[in-house]
This record gives structure tokens, C-alpha cells and sequence, in this order.
């Protein structure tokens, strides 16, 4: 396994993660064409939103389930700081069970849907319930499936726009990967304030990062998945919170539970959460491009290194006052940390890939009895 690249699909084919594998390696790609895509969209897309993002009474919801969900908390802090807009992020999965906390029925409303499929039951769910709930509601559906019940649904209507993404990224493996980064970046580059040409400069940018990232990345993580680690945490701190977590559910995902995953932030770690360290535990802090954070991590890494509890300690994020031999660093670009996720999300989808093959799965269906499903299955919609 430990010679076994990423981009050598008749090995994984044969260990049953093709789809998975080339899902991973072909996200640089995909983030191109993304770059390419959304140029023709520019127009219609500004036409859509027009100028309710400058509008202190228009409430901006970014939801989804799941991985879907994760995208919407990595984006919406983010984009809720830069305009007016009261932009916030609501599962899915809370918007349906709980949905007066959610929403009002005379203030404007722009959901916007994150859905690699586009038809899993809370994904529809969640746009009728704000149609029928909400006098001035919008919808903005960023999918990767043109034939999926969103894209179908939401055409022709004047309340809402389709995004499609670039075909390639509707990921036939069970796991979200490069669905997942080109959503999120979808997303950024749709309602950024810097100008167009600037957020399609950076695609391209975080493409070839994210290129050289898991070329430098494939043989260390294959050596590291290689070890008998059964827990995994991941900490974040900010938009990387989420990270964390979308981190965690790959490997949740990919090895069909038998390595327990965690996440949290470095300085929620201490309260509780730390008691799960032992020998066979491996910690990996995402490191924050913002100075301030950086040095909470890095206090919390001197910490768990010095304690010497847990299996291995490591780091991944921007090359600045790391140092340490077995962190996973990159020169970026100054960004903020929902633009540089994607990239660090390269390796925890390397780790969770390999680690799944390593414990003898297939990481294209990591479940072939049916109890976990690509497209959820098994909801009940209920209305009241």
C-alpha cells in the first residue's frame, strides 16, 4: 500500500477505490473548469441576487446535511462578515425539525442549498418548507446534478437559480470529495465582495496548490495510514471548525465506523474531549491562516507533544512558524480559511481513503449491506 499512488487507478480498482482515488486527485481539475463555468454565470447569477446582500432585512440561510452542511458553516461566517445581510448557516436536517426557529414569515429569504445529488429528501424538503413558510422567498441551488430534484424542481422558476457545477465533480464514489470542494468554492467565489477577476485568479490559484499539496502529500499519508491508529481527531478553530468535522466524517464514512473519529477546536479540546487520547490515537490540528489563531494551535501542539499521551501529534496548514518534521505544510497565498480548506481537505481525504484500504474495505461502498447510502435513503417527511 505504501507504494501505491494515487494516480494508479488499476491498483485501486482492484482494491475497490477507483472512483474514490481519482475523485480525490481530480479536484485541481474540477476547480478549473469551475473557474471556467462561472464566468458565463456571472451576469445571471448578479441579476438574481441583485442587491439583497446590501440589505440589512434580507436573512441569507446556507444549508445542507451532512457534508452539504459542513460547506454552509465553512462559507457562511465568512461571507456574513463581509455584507449587510444577516447570512447564517441552518442544517437541513434543523430547518425541517425545527423550523420556527428558523424562519419568518414576512422577512426576505434567500435559501441557499448545497446538494451533490440534489435529491436527497431534507435538501427538497427544506426549499418547500421555506416556500410555503416565507412570503418573500428565493432560492439559489448550487448541486453537481443536473438531473437531480433540485435542478429539476427549481427550472423555470422566477424564484429561483440553478448553479450547476462542472459534470465531473458529481462524485460516483459513496464519499464526498471533489463535490464537496467545488460546492464550497462555488459558494465563495459567488458572494465574495473582491472583484470577479480576483475570485477567479484565486480558483486557479487554489488549483494549482491543492496539485502540488497532494503530490507531495500521496506516499507520507499512505505511511501514515499504514499505522494502527483507531481514533482520529481533527481540530479547527473558526470557518476550520467545520473543516474538522467534514474531516472526521471521511473517515467515519470511509472506514464504515471501525475507526472512531472527533472533532473540535484547539481550545474546546481541553474541556472534556482530551480524556480520549491514548496510544492509539491520532491528533491532527488544522493550523488557521489567521495569526491570532495560529498561536492558540500552536500552544495546544506543544502541549499534546510535551504530554506524549497520544499515538502521533501532527499539523497541516499554511508554511509559517510550524517547523516541525511531520507536519504537512504549503506556501500559500494570503487567504482566508474557507479559500484554503479545500486544499487541507486533500490530505484528510487521502487519509480516510487509505485507511479504509488498509483495513481490507472498499472505499468506493465502504457499506455493501445498505445500512449508509450515497443519497440518503429511509426519511419520512413531516408537516406541521
Amino acid at each position: 500500500m505504501d507504494r501505491v499512488l494515487l494516480t494508479d487507478p488499476p491498483t485501486w480498482q482492484a482494491l475497490g477505490g477507483a472512483h474514490t482515488a481519482s475523485e480525490i486527485a481530480q479536484q485541481p481539475a474540477v476547480w478549473e473548469a469551475l473557474a471556467n463555468d462561472l464566468g458565463p454565470s456571472r451576469e445571471r447569477l448578479q441579476a438574481f441576487l441583485g442587491d439583497c446582500l446590501s440589505n440589512p432585512d434580507q436573512r441569507v440561510l446556507f444549508t445542507g446535511a451532512g457534508s452539504s452542511g459542513f460547506i454552509a458553516e465553512m462559507v457562511a461566517d465568512t461571507i456574513n462578515a463581509q455584507w449587510p445581510a444577516d447570512v447564517r448557516v441552518v442544517h437541513t436536517t434543523s430547518l425541517l425539525t425545527h423550523p420556527a426557529l428558523y424562519l419568518q414569515h414576512d422577512r426576505p429569504t434567500l435559501l441557499v442549498s448545497f446538494g451533490r445529488s440534489g435529491s436527497s429528501p431534507e435538501s427538497v424538503a427544506a426549499v418547500e418548507r421555506v416556500r410555503s413558510d416565507v412570503a418573500q422567498a428565493r432560492f439559489l441551488d448550487i448541486t453537481c446534478n443536473a438531473d437531480g430534484e433540485l435542478a429539476q424542481r427549481g427550472a423555470g422558476r422566477s424564484d429561483t437559480c440553478t448553479l450547476l457545477m462542472p459534470a465531473a465533480s458529481c462524485d460516483r464514489a459513496f464519499a464526498m470529495t471533489s463535490s464537496l470542494t467545488c460546492m464550497l468554492l462555488a459558494a465563495l467565489t459567488v458572494f465574495d465582495r473582491s472583484t470577479w477577476d480576483e475570485r477567479i485568479a484565486r480558483l486557479r490559484t487554489l488549483a494549482a496548490l491543492a496539485r502540488s499539496g497532494l503530490a507531495q502529500w500521496d506516499a507520507p499519508v499512505a505511511l501514515l495510514a499504514a499505522r494502527p491508529f483507531n481514533r482520529v481527531i481533527y481540530l479547527g478553530s473558526g470557518p476550520l471548525e467545520a473543516l474538522a468535522r467534514e474531516a472526521a466524517l471521511k473517515v467515519l464514512e470511509l472506514t464504515a465506523g471501525r475507526v472512531l473519529a472527533l472533532a473540535n477546536t484547539p481550545l474546546g479540546f481541553r474541556h472534556g474531549p482530551k480524556s480520549t487520547l491514548d496510544e492509539t490515537t491520532l491528533v491532527v490540528v488544522l493550523r488557521s491562516a489567521q495569526p491570532l489563531a495560529r498561536r492558540y494551535e500552536t500552544d495546544l501542539l506543544a502541549e499534546l507533544r510535551r504530554d506524549g499521551v497520544a499515538g502521533q501529534v501532527l499539523s497541516i496548514g499554511p508554511a509559517t512558524d510550524i517547523g516541525a518534521d511531520d507536519d504537512y505544510t504549503l506556501a500559500v497565498p494570503a487567504l482566508d480559511d474557507p479559500w484554503l480548506a479545500p486544499v487541507w481537505l486533500g490530505f484528510a481525504q487521502l487519509l480516510a481513503l487509505r485507511r479504509s484500504a488498509a483495513l481490507g474495505l472498499t472505499p468506493d461502498n465502504p457499506f455493501p449491506d445498505g445500512t449508509v447510502n450515497r443519497v440518503v435513503q429511509g426519511v419520512t417527511i413531516h408537516h406541521g
